[in-house]
């Protein structure tokens, strides 16, 4: 067993040291020549801790980004040579897959639009305004993209990390953000008529588009069923139905039983019907539950050690949640560009500076209030933080009154 465990350490470190050399900027066919007289049949897993490793040792994420792809490249031939492991229809893994067949197919839709703008050089402003009606309607399905990427942001990020896999979750995010910003802008190029932005970001959303499906098919699914178990694929279903589905529906041949009826993190849901002791008086679990769910606002908790506690599940959320977010660090919940904003928050609220944080936003032409309220216990003592988020489009155009005898 030591032997083993000596040569995985051995394997990690030789890993390391060649991506090391990688970002000091050595050349990639020696390295990946190097590469091949080390090591062999590298699995998905171990390129994973490697990352990770590079990470905690403090490789910035971002230097993680920025070469993602040339990882890739360089273990392209050894994770080729992995067999696929198949999953049954309705399996999340065969789901993303299934999910990532339609969004080639709308990839491939739009290179053959815009490499026909581009063909007809002078003419291809006329060219883009007989097809513009077809571009938008093929980015409207591209766009369905961001359901594939939040469950695995909501759902499959968060039971990676409880397996202790960090860095890849983080770094993918960082590139599904980027992504849906390309997105964005390629749209609006699209409405305002830009026609040098549609075809250069066009082609370079479409790029990073099909290389983060290679990301996904080549390392994360095959490492993701290598470290969850049955359980936890469990718990990955469970959650993706509150998210919603990209372009296709998922099959039902998969279909676990005998898992017992649980919350995200694993553990039992309380089902009794004995009345709760509050400060002004007595709910069950039933009555808090559907209280918190009918308010007109969203509501989470979050801990006085960063954990995520609760999210109320009404019909209506403004931003996603799923159950994987139980028991998750609350700054893992969140977009690797805002972390920061995040941790500002939760210093100030522990140290007594603040105990209020509010931001607005437009979103879906809708109004967006946020807020945040620092909680602490009679003695004063730091509990956590409440969010309240609220749509207000409709309060803020009310004017004059009604009172309640006019209802």
């Amino acid at each position: 067993m030591s032997e083993l465990l000596d040569a995985r350490e051995e394997r990690q470190e030789i890993l390391k040291g060649i991506i090391r050399d990688l970002h000091a900027g050595k050349d990639l066919e020696e390295l990946k020549q190097r590469f091949a007289r080390l090591i062999r049949n590298v699995s998905p897993g171990e390129i994973a801790a490697m990352e990770s490793r590079l990470i905690a040792e403090g490789m910035p994420e971002e230097e993680i980004k920025r070469l993602c792809d040339v990882h890739v490249a360089l273990f392209k031939e050894s994770l080729a040579e992995q067999q696929v492991e198949p999953t049954p229809p309705g399996h999340p893994v065969h789901t993303f897959r299934l999910e990532n067949e339609a969004i080639r197919g709308v990839v491939e839709a739009l290179k053959k639009l815009l490499g026909e703008i581009k063909a007809a050089d002078k003419e291809g402003r006329e060219v883009f305004r007989q097809q513009k009606e077809e571009i938008k309607k093929e980015l409207t399905r591209l766009a369905e993209i961001d359901k594939h990427y939040l469950r695995k942001e909501h759902q499959l990020f968060p039971l990676l990390e409880r397996r202790g896999v960090y860095g890849p979750p983080k770094v993918m995010w960082q590139l599904h953000d980027d992504i849906r910003a390309m997105l964005k802008k390629v749209t609006r190029a699209v409405d305002e008529d830009d026609l040098a932005t549609v075809i250069n970001q066009g082609n370079e959303l479409l790029t990073a588009i099909g290389e983060m499906i290679n990301k996904e098919e080549s390392i994360l699914f095959p490492m993701a069923l290598e470290k969850l178990t049955p359980s936890d694929w469990v718990e990955v279903r469970r959650g993706e139905e509150e998210i919603g589905y990209t372009l296709v529906t998922p099959g039902n041949v998969w279909n676990p039983q005998g898992e017992g009826e649980q919350s995200a993190g694993g553990q039992k849901r309380e089902t009794g019907t004995e009345e709760l002791e509050l400060a002004t008086g007595r709910l069950t679990p039933e009555q808090v539950n559907l209280l918190l769910t009918h308010l007109p606002v969203d509501v989470t908790f979050v801990d006085e050690n960063d954990v995520m506690r609760y999210y109320s599940a009404g019909k209506h959320r403004i931003f996603t949640r799923s159950p994987a977010i139980i028991g998750r660090k609350v700054q893992n919940c969140h977009p690797p560009a805002s972390v920061h904003v995040v941790e500002k928050i939760l210093a100030e609220f522990r140290d007594g500076t603040r105990s209020e944080a509010e931001f607005w936003l437009t979103m879906n032409g809708r109004f967006i209030h946020i807020r945040y309220f620092a909680v602490r216990d009679a003695e004063g003592r730091y509990r956590g933080v409440v969010e309240v988020t609220q749509d207000v489009t409709d309060i803020r155009a009310l004017e004059g009154e009604k009172r309640l005898l006019d209802w």
